[in-house]
């Protein structure tokens, strides 16, 4: 990332280098921000959010599900995101929003403070390989999903990755790119940071809302695909039909299809039909090539 890069820190431009918190934060010692991310592209006339006012409204659900106070309005927030976007000229890149407890906390674990908030712009680099699908080995996670009855798993809160983190950790030590996660009921979650869809029989099918995040990619495929005649299902999937599928693929903001071509041991098509004929849709999507979505993106200039 840019060094010479400026943050939006509540209400003020500062470099990078100066957007820290202390080490006894409640943010960081307790574990307790939260955060969204989403893509910026390089449109005819300027700099396009996907579908930035359902990722600030996920932000804000994040903070409502947590008993959070968030500081700023959505308006105040898309205000802030144009200008770092400006500031930073950022073409295609991504936006990430960190809503946090920055003061020190060595004994409180509730406060009834306002979140901080911060806003950075992040250019396209090597370590983010936007746009860059590659096929994948996945695995089934000895790990299981967080419980929705512990945390909610609908808050897009940094403490819940650490569920993720060691999936992903499990599926490279074991020669595979990720791992899948598996409810504590043992029907299919999602990855560390994917959404999961299977194919069977011409069906695409995902898991239902409540035990994994509502991710606006998830939700876009699922928006997207029946406008290419695809019949789509959400429901709970086994993990014996996760390991029978025809096709898998992941879903996240950064790629928002890339095949499975290897499950455990089993090698399946790369991309087969319907994975393929999603990604072309999702392709014309963010190369503004589809009109019936051009309402996802919204002007940053």
């Amino acid at each position: 990332m840019n060094n010479n890069s400026k943050v939006w820190l509540n209400g003020e431009l500062i470099p990078r280098a100066e957007a820290t918190v202390p080490i006894l934060s409640h943010g960081f010692s307790r574990a307790s921000a939260i955060f969204d991310v989403f893509g910026v592209h390089v449109g005819p006339k300027g700099p396009l959010a996907f579908r930035m006012d359902e990722h600030i409204k996920r932000l804000m659900k994040s903070a409502e599900l947590l008993g959070m106070q968030m500081a700023y309005s959505d308006a105040e927030i898309v205000d802030a995101v144009k200008i770092v976007v400006r500031e930073n000229n950022l073409g295609r890149g991504i936006v990430k929003m960190f809503a946090y407890w920055g003061e020190e906390a060595l004994i409180n674990l509730v406060l009834d403070s306002r979140l901080d908030l911060a806003i950075f712009a992040i250019p396209e680099n090597e370590d983010l390989e936007l746009d860059q699908p590659r096929p994948l080995s996945a695995c089934v996670s000895k790990w299981r999903k967080i419980h929705p009855e512990t945390v909610p798993v609908g808050a897009k809160a940094c403490s819940n990755y650490l569920n993720g983190y060691l999936a992903r950790r499990d599926a490279a030590l074991r020669g595979y790119d990720i791992g899948i996660l598996l409810s504590t009921d043992g029907f299919l979650a999602e990855g560390s940071i994917e959404s999961i869809f299977v194919v069977k029989d011409g069906v695409l099918k995902t898991p239902p809302l409540g035990r994994v995040l509502s991710s606006i990619t998830r939700m876009s495929i699922l928006d997207a695909a029946p406008a290419i005649d695809i019949s789509v299902k959400e429901g709970p999937i086994t993990a014996a039909e996760l390991l029978d599928a025809d096709e898998a693929f992941t879903a996240h903001t950064g790629i928002k299809v890339e095949p499975i071509i290897r499950l455990e041991d089993r090698e399946l098509p790369g991309p087969g039909p319907v994975t393929r004929q999603v990604m072309q849709a999702m392709t014309d999507i963010m190369q503004f090539k589809d009109d019936r979505f051009k309402n996802w993106f919204q002007d940053l200039s």
